[in-house]
């Protein structure tokens, strides 16, 4: 990737497939070049208790993998505590989703940050609103989309319908990453060839399956460059 990037978003072709993994990775990659890199969770569902706060894992994932520390209200300006879709969330917490407050908190990061990499939640089209979905976001960042492919029964389907709706909203996708879900997947390697001939972007790196996921190994697997 250039080294003008100033932002990435990271996409899934579901929820459940390692996009926090792979944004941390990013962000450990992205570390080896810029001294300044922050991760950014828009909207988080789902919280837990650490040293006395409520908040995500995924967020908590995102500061461990970053080298500055930003406020809360902005690499995460968004946390509901139950784990549904962020709209659903959001009506049961008596909040209000849109994108202009989730885009205002990561020109805020761009300002205190060389990259900021920014996770979405669920797939590419899980809505905010009532007519605002997490890729008019991405849309509003124009910035490159990474792709992470959870590899179980369905995943091509579900990676070719994403990286369309990518494309089709005027998006760069930069490159994908297939994650193993598990270790025993029937015709993995298969299934990881097919995408590579229709995708339309690169292959980043093929994730094994691991019990303990950890983000600085699996950033050694990503190319020279990230």
């Amino acid at each position: 990737m250039a080294s003008e990037l100033r932002s990435l978003f990271v996409t899934g072709t579901d929820t459940g497939v390692g996009k926090t993994l792979v944004s941390a990775a990013l962000l450990h990659a992205l570390a080896a070049r810029h001294a300044r890199v922050v991760g950014m969770k828009p909207v988080a569902a789902g919280l837990v208790c650490s040293d006395g706060q409520w908040v995500s894992e995924d967020v908590l994932a995102l500061r461990a993998a970053s080298t500055v520390r930003v406020p809360a209200a902005l690499d995460n300006p968004v946390a509901l505590p139950e784990p549904l879709a962020p709209h659903l969330a959001a009506a049961r917490a008596g909040r209000q989703l849109g994108v202009a407050e989730l885009l205002a908190a990561q020109r805020a990061l761009l300002a205190l940050a060389d990259v900021v990499v920014v996770e979405g939640a669920g797939g590419w089209r899980v809505p905010l609103n009532e007519h605002e979905t997490l890729a008019d976001l991405a849309i509003a960042m124009a910035a490159p989309v990474v792709l992470v492919v959870g590899l179980r029964l369905g995943c091509i389907n579900h990676a070719l319908l994403s990286a369309e709706a990518i494309r089709a909203d005027g998006l760069q996708l930069a490159g994908w990453v297939a994650n193993s879900l598990s270790p025993d997947m029937p015709c993995r390697d298969e299934n990881i060839a097919t995408l590579r001939t229709r995708l339309p972007a690169p292959l980043l790196g093929v994730l094994p399956w691991m019990p303990t996921p950890d983000p600085r190994t699996v950033a050694l697997e990503l190319p020279p460059g990230w």
